[in-house]
């Protein structure tokens, strides 16, 4: 299906207006583009650690809106000329002009799947639940990932690297702390390389549904994987989910500011000895993160690893 798509030239004070005006008419789902910098609570939970650099906000705003074969677009475009034209008897509109375009019907939620293959991380093959075993990579061990809407196709460096040292440091038995747990992919690696039990917190309420999806594909027990929805830095129901100083090992592959927050409450859930692995830290901020886990008193830094720019730091609870 071809959608037609309306694009609106205004301001970005007026934003507000016209969505409330948009909704009164019936049109559901609009596009905003303007260069206001996201604030910190809307970043919240995003996995994003750099955002990109905008121009110059300079108070304009684009709004698009989308109408199919089925609706009236003559009849919504007059209710929406007459909307504007009101909306500028309290609010600076700006321009007002409406361009027309077409766009293609997409699945934008499955279309991303065609880009995700089969590869390996040294000898681990991490594979598409959609895809064949290529042969070549037949005798590696086998990770099946569908992350769904969650995070974690375990094609981004920082995954591969919280992969090598799980690989390096997770001995038979282990349990593991899983810290923003995504689509499961570091947890169900740790219990394919020989731990005992894995728990895992995450924000994204999707991310119980792509962890339980994926152990299924692993032929892994549901047991073997607890779950739960929340943050531990600052939830204590989440954080007597956990448990306390019963884990040999946690992997929190986040950002470096939410790393700098919560290992300030990580070693409450680790063993003694317990081995803490982070990643998702670009380069420029690894000494903001080395500096926290150095004025930690319950840890010691043991090595920092390195792909392209992004950087893993491990550490050892004394």
């Amino acid at each position: 299906m071809k959608w037609k798509k309306f694009t609106l030239k205004t301001t970005t004070e007026a934003v507000d207006y016209l969505s409330s005006m948009f909704d009164e008419i019936g049109i559901q789902g609009i596009e905003i583009e303007d260069n206001i910098p996201l604030t910190e609570s809307e970043t919240k939970g995003m996995f994003i650690d750099i955002l990109p650099e905008l121009p110059p906000d300079d108070g304009t705003a684009k709004v698009s809106f989308y109408l199919d074969d089925d609706d009236d677009a003559e009849t919504i475009l007059k209710e929406v000329e007459a909307g504007i034209k009101e909306l500028r008897q309290y609010v600076e509109v700006g321009e007002g002009t409406i361009l027309a375009s077409e766009t293609e019907d997409k699945d934008w939620i499955n279309n991303w799947k065609q880009y995700f293959k089969p590869f390996t991380v040294d000898h681990i093959l991490i594979k598409p639940t959609w895809e064949e075993i290529p042969k070549e990579h037949e005798d590696k061990l086998l990770i099946q990932i569908d992350p769904g809407t969650a995070f974690g196709t375990g094609k981004h460096e920082t995954t591969q690297l919280c992969i090598r040292q799980l690989e390096k440091y997770v001995k038979p038995g282990d349990k593991v702390l899983d810290l923003g747990t995504g689509s499961g992919i570091l947890g169900i690696t740790a219990l394919k390389l020989g731990a005992e039990y894995v728990f895992g917190t995450d924000l994204d309420e999707n991310a119980i549904t792509a962890v339980h999806e994926n152990l299924k594909a692993n032929d892994i027990p549901k047991e073997k994987f607890g779950m739960i929805q929340g943050n531990i830095i600052d939830e204590k129901s989440v954080q007597d989910a956990a448990g306390y100083e019963c884990y040999d090992i946690a992997v929190a592959n986040i950002l470096a500011d939410i790393i700098i927050m919560i290992q300030k409450e990580v070693p409450v859930h680790m063993k003694k000895g317990g081995i803490f692995i982070t990643s998702g830290i670009i380069d420029m901020k690894e000494q903001a993160v080395k500096d926290a886990l150095s004025a930690n008193e319950a840890f010691e830094i043991l090595e920092v690893t390195r792909q392209g720019e992004w950087v893993s730091i491990t550490a050892k609870k004394k």
